[in-house]
């Protein structure tokens, strides 16, 4: 999904380039720096491959990308057995081939409780996030939009040391301003709507913008190798924080060094959902988020020649008064190339829909590009999420063409309608704006990758969930209407620079915690959030983490659960190919981080898990425990009062024991730990608890 929102965005232009069959893109890594010179690292890497390849001509001409900010590490073209070759060298920790990996407003920030023009609580504090420098690594940006205009603003912050580099179609004389403060190259090496109307803003509007390109093509496609050397440039350059739309099956470790030195990273989760298991980026240091609904919809009205009439929703907002008129109606079923074939729907409107046992979001941008090269007038498709899959329909629009969204019911009572009359008739009037409490909002978006996580399921992702459906984004001088965790993304990405802002001193563990732990699990009328999904359901860990993000609550959030990022390196350890001997037992507890959540996997009795919190509200505090146990099991915290006093520990470890009433090969069951101070302050945290009897049966639901 391209993901050039109006929130930020930082540019990496890649160019293609051709090689050996028998050769293809290696990314080595050589582990932490051994000299702060970057020259100096970059000539070590040559040596390292010169031991390989024979000369240093060949290395030189051989290395794409050399690693030497934040770590040491290089990719390379090279054949399997040179690779093999590197990876037995003392110095070389690993050697792994590139991989690839898919791309992952007006309303949204209002929806999320911070407007611009009211100027209080978060914004106000962050002063907007002036100065903040957001790096965005991902597939690209719009320079021309007006969301990116540099009026105002002050000079470039002096810490800055990034670079504005040329590429395809974009100048860096009018490209790069006060805004979009950097875009760079990467190589790229292969081995006005008049819906949604409303200032289109950032979440953080003063923030700074460094873009760095790394995603190319429809789908888009972005190399591991690049990635990484984006990565390794952000933190030689001087950002705040980095946010990535990219998914994929590999999960970015290199970013641990960026968290490291203090660099918050968030990324997507991915558009696979509902299906469990599936849960993208998923490594502990960084900010996984899911994608949820705003309290906006675009209402259609579908009237049928029996005067009956329906409510869709689509993005038609063209209509005149010729095409507003009654039309013949076509039952197109599934709308296959072979059915399409078989009837003419030329200037007539046409009913889609395909079999219900695959997701309908899977087939509907196939199927709007056969209707509109079969010259229709217009489509009727049947969705059972309908507001999931709004953001196909600017296709429709491009093509001046009524596409509308309706459910399994409207669709049979359509259906009745046209087998009752020879001649069966429809006009599809113009959509409407609609938002505010008359929208059921949020909901976890169906497409929204679900967990548990299948390769840490001892670390409960998705971490928080964020506006990603139906938003709008920066398309050249326009804008359109985007959904995905890639839209998603940039706006926890905004929230965690301004309350980088509001708190230097936090770490990136502490601004995670900050938003995990003040979510929301309930919508605008105080019921549980649900999750769109066959069929909906009430929202539980592994659709939206913490819950749905609540900026103005996360500046105060009384408690965090703090992390050394020095901690996380067993677990990094943990994963490179030639493991320590405990690996297999420490994994297998990695539940012991002190994450701001639960998730024990392998419940056979009794297991206790430690948490230590540290206090950011006043000097002197009271909490008590307030349990929500996982259905089939009993749950204790000890203590279950904690006091802060003043000149006293800031911290305070506790643990939480979980203890199985019911011994049976089951699935996950969900409760919380919530600390209370009886004023301002409510701390959650998710816990997700399966039990088992025997290790690895099949059994995740």
């Amino acid at each position: 999904m391209d993901s050039r929102s109006a929130l930020l965005l930082l540019v990496l232009l890649v160019s293609p380039f051709f090689t050996n069959a028998s050769s293809r893109l290696y990314i080595v890594y050589m582990g932490e720096k051994k000299h702060d010179d970057p020259s100096v690292v970059t000539a070590s890497h040559h040596d390292t491959l010169t031991s390989v390849l024979g000369s240093k001509d060949s290395a030189m001409k051989s290395i794409v990308y050399s690693y030497k900010h934040g770590f040491s590490g290089f990719a390379a073209m090279l054949t399997e057995s040179q690779a093999e070759e590197l990876a037995r060298l003392p110095e070389v920790i690993s050697v792994k081939p590139n991989t690839y990996h898919q791309a992952q407003t007006t309303r949204s920030w209002d929806f999320l409780g911070l407007n611009y023009n009211e100027q209080s609580g978060l914004l106000k504090k962050a002063k907007n996030g002036e100065d903040v420098i957001v790096g965005v690594i991902d597939s690209g940006i719009w320079p021309e939009s007006r969301s990116f205009d540099d009026n105002g603003y002050s000079p470039v912050p002096a810490r800055w040391k990034g670079k504005c580099q040329t590429g395809a179609a974009f100048n860096a004389t009018t490209g790069c301003n006060r805004k979009i403060i950097g875009v760079r190259n990467v190589s790229h090496r292969q081995g006005g709507k008049q819906l949604a109307a409303g200032t289109a803003r950032g979440g953080a509007p003063r923030a700074r913008v460094a873009v760095y390109k790394v995603c190319w093509g429809l789908p888009a496609q972005c190399g591991g190798a690049a990635i990484l050397a984006a990565i390794d440039d952000a933190m030689n350059d001087g950002v705040d924080v980095l946010s990535l739309s990219i998914g994929g099956a590999v999960e970015h470790y290199e970013t641990l060094h960026a968290v490291a030195r203090g660099i918050p990273v968030v990324f997507g989760g991915g558009n696979d959902g509902p299906t469990p298991q599936i849960v993208r980026n998923t490594v502990p240091w960084v900010i996984t988020v899911a994608a949820s609904t705003i309290d906006r919809a675009f209402p259609t009205v579908i009237s049928l020649g029996n005067n009956e009439k329906f409510v869709g929703q689509s993005l038609y907002y063209n209509a005149t008064a010729s095409s507003n008129k009654f039309q013949m109606l076509v039952d197109g079923s599934s709308c296959d190339a072979e059915k399409l074939a078989s009837i003419n729907i030329t200037r007539k409107v046409v009913l889609c829909s395909p079999p219900s046992l695959m997701p309908p979001r899977l087939s509907l941008g196939d199927i709007i590009g056969r209707v509109i090269k079969a010259g229709a007038d217009g489509l009727i498709f049947v969705q059972y999420s309908v507001s999931n899959a709004l953001d196909f329909l600017n296709a429709c629009n491009r093509a001046s063409v009524p596409c509308v969204l309706v459910d399994y019911e409207i669709t049979r009572r359509i259906e009745s309608y046209m087998t009752s009359t020879s001649t069966p008739m429809v006009k599809v009037s113009s959509a409407m704006t609609v938002v505010g409490s008359g929208v059921l909002s949020p909901r976890i978006a169906a497409f929204s990758s679900r967990g548990p996580s299948s390769l840490f399921p001892g670390i409960l992702k998705p971490d928080i969930a964020a506006p990603g459906v139906s938003i709008l984004a920066a398309v050249g001088d326009s804008y359109e209407l985007k959904s995905g965790t890639s839209m998603a993304c940039p706006h926890v990405s905004a929230v965690v620079a301004l309350l980088k802002m509001v708190h230097p001193d936090w770490s990136p563990a502490m601004i995670k915690s900050a938003i995990v732990t003040t979510a929301s699990v309930t919508d605008r009328f105080g019921m549980p959030i649900q999750a769109e999904a066959v069929p909906r359901k009430v929202a539980d860990p592994f659709d939206f983490g913490g819950g749905h993000i609540e900026p103005n609550k996360a500046i105060d959030p009384g408690l965090v659960y703090d992390i050394d990022p020095s901690h996380y390196t067993k677990f990094f350890n943990c994963t490179l190919p030639e493991a320590e001997d405990d690996c297999e037992s420490y994994m297998e507890q990695i539940y012991q981080l002190n994450l701001p959540s639960i998730a024990v996997p392998n419940l056979k009795d009794s297991v206790t898990v430690w948490r230590t919190v540290t206090n950011v509200g006043e000097a002197e505090a009271t909490y008590h425990a307030a349990l929500e146990a996982p259905v089939g099991m009993t749950m204790s915290v000890e203590p279950s009062m904690i006091t802060f006093t003043r000149g006293g520990s800031r911290s305070v470890t506790f643990k939480v024991t979980f203890t199985t009433t019911q011994r049976v090969q089951g699935g996950y069951t969900f409760g919380s730990l919530t600390w209370l101070d009886g004023n301002t302050h409510s701390v959650r945290i998710p816990i997700a608890v399966r039990t088992i009897i025997q290790d690895f049966v099949a059994d995740t639901s």
